[in-house]
């Protein structure tokens, strides 16, 4: 081996160079490289095999590490690979997390084997979810529970608190949920091997350490090497392995992007500290669809599943000016949500655009089209726009719904009851159709909502009468707001 040399690795992406900058060259991050000591490369190199069989000329007898190879390759043969089709398949069984929510976005359980992270801000419930699952889980398998940032002490009193306010007691839920409070990597893998659990939860990826390692725990190299010791263990050993990861400043994911290429799948729970409930998302998901959601409510008992999540996002069942319902969908969750928008004149030269849980880039798009196409003068006023409950949309689908409550709040007018809009607005004023729209009419008439303004699309009549929905069919924004409304949105004049 030779002379350890040392490099510089930027801590907040992982870029690699020799010499030292005070500004990352990669991702543009000031103050963010650390000097690591790096072995030299090992100047042993295994020589190609030649087609005749033999290693290249001028090798000695103990450079010859495998004859079986030269002979593999002289005549074609693979060493250990196989064809696909001789592969042996193993039936796939989920591991039930105890949640409905959390098995929903996990694509209906954990695959044994897998890793998934889960990221959140500070303070969300990521600790509680997972003990509350791993208290679950504890009923029907092994699994261990690893805290590298509590004492295992505090993690006690809050499974004590979990177990009185759910009323568990049982013996058996005890003896199957380990807990082990350590922070070395080498300590965690003795275990793992010893304990083989069915279900591992390490809490936190960012608070281990390699001791072979001489950088700090939270470094990228630190991270990069324990979740890829992690991963190896869990691979071989069948665990299904789920890891907390920090979140920096600007909300993404802590440590190198090589984790998130590691694992199998990518989690977020994300949430409004100002709101209950809290909702989880699948960014990559390997075993199942990505986009998912999964909404949970934080109690005095910890966090609890809403099976319902519409009812959040929906404001009274009085009218009001300037509301509309429109139906978002999430993976393959339908969810009713209401938007909200204030029209009012402005004081200032330029008007203020202000949006809460849709991209400010979209409201001025589409007040744009309502200007253009409706001749609104609408760049004379202020517009403020909400979507109850705190939930980001981001799909072009609610662009009729914000389209109708800016136009309602313009002309002080109040949507029919059991309304809702779904489309996608042109540039040209026209009205373009939405994906799982058969889903969204579903989820409407399920709660009740009688009347559906939608795009101009073949075959929704049969889907209509099994639904028992009034759907009224739109090929512009005008007509849609005239269907939606009752009258054209030129004709009056605000006050």
């Amino acid at each position: 081996m030779g002379r350890p040399s040392t490099h510089y690795v930027c801590s907040s992406c992982g870029a690699q160079t020799r010499q030292f900058f005070g500004r990352c060259a990669a991702c543009g991050s000031w103050n963010t490289l650390v000097e690591q000591a790096v072995p030299a490369a090992d100047s042993r190199r295994r020589r190609p095999v030649s087609r005749s069989g033999g290693a290249l000329a001028g090798r000695s007898s103990a450079e010859d590490w495998n004859g079986a190879a030269g002979e593999a390759a002289a005549t074609g043969r693979p060493r250990r690979s196989e064809p696909i089709d001789a592969v042996g398949e193993r039936p796939l069984q989920r591991l039930s997390s105890g949640y409905a929510e959390l098995d929903r976005v996990l694509g209906g359980g954990l695959v044994p084997g897998s890793l998934v992270l889960l990221g959140g801000d500070p303070g969300i419930g990521k600790s509680t979810l997972l003990l509350q699952s791993a208290r679950a889980m504890a009923e029907r398998c092994s699994v261990l529970y690893v805290s590298a940032e509590e004492s295992a002490q505090q993690v006690k009193l809050r499974w004590r608190r979990l177990a009185e306010l759910e009323g568990a007691t049982d013996q058996a839920d005890r003896n199957a949920l380990q807990l082990l409070s350590e922070t070395d990597l080498e300590m965690v893998l003795q275990e793992l091997e010893a304990l083989r659990p069915a279900v591992a939860i390490i809490d936190s990826i960012q608070a281990l350490h390699d001791a072979e390692l001489s950088s700090a725990p939270g470094s990228v190299a630190q991270v990069r090497e324990c979740a890829a010791a992690l991963a190896r263990i869990a691979k071989r050993q069948d665990t299904a392995l789920l890891l907390v990861g920090h979140v920096t400043k600007e909300g993404m994911l802590a440590g190198p992007k090589v984790l998130e290429h590691l694992v199998d799948a990518v989690l977020t729970f994300e949430g409004d500290r100002f709101a209950s409930h809290r909702l989880l998302r699948a960014v990559k998901n390997r075993f199942g669809a990505t986009h998912e959601l999964g909404v949970f409510e934080m109690q005095g008992r910890g966090l609890a599943e809403v099976s319902n999540p519409s009812e959040l996002f929906l404001g009274s069942q009085e009218p009001s000016s300037g509301t509309a319902t429109i139906v978002a969908c999430e993976g393959t969750r339908s969810l009713v949500v209401e938007l909200q928008a204030l029209v009012s004149t402005t004081s200032y030269a330029s008007p203020r655009r202000t949006a809460t849980g849709i991209g400010t880039n979209r409201l001025h798009q589409i007040l744009a089209v309502l200007e253009k196409h409706l001749s609104l003068p609408l760049s004379r006023f202020d517009c403020y726009l909400a979507v109850a409950g705190g939930l980001e949309v981001e799909e072009p689908a609610a662009d009729l719904g914000v389209a109708a409550a800016v136009v309602a709040s313009f002309r002080d007018l109040t949507l029919p009851p059991g309304t809702v809009l779904i489309g996608e607005l042109g540039l040209g004023g026209q009205l373009r159709p939405v994906g799982q729209l058969e889903l969204r009419l579903q989820e409407a008439a399920r709660l009740g909502f009688r009347r559906a303004v939608v795009p101009k699309a073949g075959g929704l009549g049969g889907l209509a009468a099994g639904l028992d929905l009034q759907l009224l069919e739109a090929g512009n924004v005008a007509e849609a707001l005239v269907a939606a409304l009752g009258s054209h949105p030129s004709q009056e004049e605000p006050f």
